[in-house]
């Protein structure tokens, strides 16, 4: 009300963004009011104040404009968020400091001097394997975070990658990416979880072969897409015509739906200049447009691309960062057992690629011939992995023989379709390979080496039983012998005090890899004796949480068990790892 404008009040309201003292007030009326009052300055001025305007008034406490009675741990909060929001402007590395990294100069140059000064981005990082390419990815990520630059961001990766990136952009840099499966679109409220989630990870060939999932990214947009291993979105020319891969349609689209764009693979160029040019299309069509003229069409890509090879990458003091590789192959000679083995599986396998080549179905014959190159490669692993493989193809054939038996008599009759079809009935996709883990490639391997077979009839099927009985009973020989040649040598290596002990007298950390299973528990046998604490083992079928167990095992555990009087303590790690 009017009349509580009193002498020496002070009221915000009168000059905008100032308090103000009265010094006068005079009435004309009830409803104005003739102010004088002095603003902060110490000027004196005058003012009408009508009714109407008492809503904009407000009577403050007499005292200092600014006050210092505030919480000061929200002050304290407030400015640092807004100092971290500016942080770049200060702190030109600020994703390097806030991570959980050691990095390396060809690292920050990547990211500091060739891409984030791009806008938009559109780049092919090809740097050499362990170059680090993944925690290029990781800082670019979060300086475009810390910058406002970056919400929406898909990571495009193999099948067998994307735990190690969802991993990786966690445990390194703390940010969480949502890993795009099946189940996940199955459970999305709206069906599209790229348009839910704005960090995502997508299996390649999940989202190249699905037309379903195409049209859901045609939906989104995104601030940023990475592409690893970006090679196998390559097309090719086939008499003068572009042969397109779905991969390499799919990185067609995901180039229209970002702005910035990130190629990441350790073999950009396969040896022709025209395909790698219709790679480099997908980075900029315009530029790479129209029908590559051999001697004609040359166009420079040094913008658009960066490559260090292993010698060029460096410590910051300028020392080489990968040692010098030293090579040595452990030659040994078989004993008479191993090479009658060796020699008979051979003969079975040529055998049995010749019958394969009569066939007139050229997907049986790639099966068999597969499953018959698994077998050529197990018989050099082990004998174990040898006899393991022939005793369970042995054994599903004759199951299939029996299931036969019982539908038709004589041994002339044509195998049913249906035994056809779980003989071969295997789509062996390249691609499908190259996408799926360790576990999913090696039972792949499995149900092929036991089930692929030339076998038309029964008699045949039979014989080629007669064949592999025979050569199961062999191998048990040769694993009962106690002679395995290649293990003698391997353990003469662990034997080896020169070999096994550095220049400070510390033991080795030895890896040994190998590309079967059987193989693994054959040595987890032989090299434990009976202590399981003394190695640790990793294979495909472990899952995420197994392996990082025993990662860090291995790393805790300064001296493992001993294995013989001429086997002294070492660390080992046998690690089956799929080629």
């Amino acid at each position: 009300m009017l009349k509580n404008l009193q002498e020496g009040a002070v009221l915000s309201g009168v000059i905008p963004g100032q308090h103000v003292t009265i010094v006068q007030v005079k009435f004309h009326g009830s409803k104005v009011a003739e102010l004088t009052f002095r603003d902060q300055t110490g000027a004196v001025s005058q003012k009408l104040v009508y009714e109407e305007d008492l809503p904009k008034l407000e009577i403050v406490e007499k005292g200092l404009p600014w006050s210092f009675n505030a919480s000061g741990e929200k002050l304290r909060l407030a400015s640092e968020a807004y100092r971290i929001n500016l942080a770049y402007l200060f702190d030109p590395l600020v994703a390097v400091h806030s991570s959980l990294i050691d990095p390396l100069p060809h690292q920050i140059t990547a990211v500091y001097q060739e891409m984030l000064i791009r806008q938009p981005l559109r780049y092919l990082l090809a740097d050499d394997p362990g170059a680090g390419k993944t925690i290029m990815a990781g800082l670019l990520i979060k300086e475009l975070i810390v910058r406002g630059d970056l919400k929406r961001c898909l990571v495009c990766a193999p099948g067998s990658l994307v735990d190690q990136w969802q991993d990786e952009l966690w445990q390194k840099f703390h940010i969480e990416f949502s890993i795009i499966s099946r189940q996940t679109i199955e459970d999305s409220k709206s069906g599209n979880p790229f348009a839910e989630k704005d960090l995502v990870i997508g299996r390649l060939d999940h989202m190249s072969r699905n037309e379903e999932i195409q049209e859901k990214l045609l939906q989104t947009d995104w601030d940023l897409i990475i592409c690893d291993e970006a090679h196998k979105m390559s097309a090719s020319f086939f008499g003068g015509e572009i042969k397109e891969t779905k991969r390499h349609k799919l990185g067609k689209l995901l180039s229209t739906i970002t702005r910035h764009f990130l190629l990441m693979t350790a073999t950009p160029h396969n040896g022709k200049e025209e395909d790698f040019q219709l790679f480099m299309s997908l980075l900029d069509g315009d530029r790479f447009e129209g029908k590559f003229r051999d001697g004609v069409h040359q166009v420079d890509t040094s913008d658009l691309m960066r490559r260090m090879v292993k010698e060029d990458l460096l410590k910051f003091d300028g020392t080489a960062l990968f040692p010098e590789r030293r090579s040595y192959t452990s030659n040994y000679k078989l004993s008479v057992k191993e090479a009658e083995l060796y020699r008979l599986v051979t003969d079975y396998v040529r055998e049995e690629f010749n019958r394969a080549d009569a066939l007139d179905n050229d997907k049986r014959k790639g099966n068999i011939g597969f499953a018959l190159t698994i077998l050529q490669r197990r018989l050099a692993s082990s004998p174990e992995a040898i006899y393991k493989s022939l005793m369970r193809r042995r054994e599903r054939l004759e199951k299939r023989l029996r299931e036969e038996k019982l539908l038709k008599r004589g041994g002339d009759s044509m195998l049913s379709q249906s035994t056809q079809g779980l003989l071969i009935d295997y789509d062996l996709d390249e691609e499908d390979i190259e996408d799926s883990t360790a576990e999913e490639i090696e039972t792949i391997e499995e149900q092929v080496v036991d089930r692929a077979s030339a076998a038309r009839t029964i008699a045949e099927l039979e014989i080629e039983i007669s064949i592999l009985k025979k050569l199961e009973q062999k191998a048990l020989e040769v694993r009962r012998s106690g002679t395995d040649t290649k293990w003698e040598e391997l353990s003469r290596i662990l034997g080896d005090k020169e070999s096994m002990i550095d220049s400070y007298g510390n033991r080795r950390k030895l890896v040994i890899f190998t590309e079967h299973r059987d193989t693994l528990s054959y040595l987890l046998e032989r090299i434990s004796i009976g202590n399981p604490e003394a190695v640790v083992t990793i294979h495909g079928g472990m899952g995420r949480e197994e392996r990082k167990k025993a990662r860090h095992h291995l790393l805790k555990t300064r001296m493992l068990s001993s294995f013989s009087q001429q086997m002294p303590q070492a660390k080992v790690s046998i690690s089956s790892a799929l080629t």
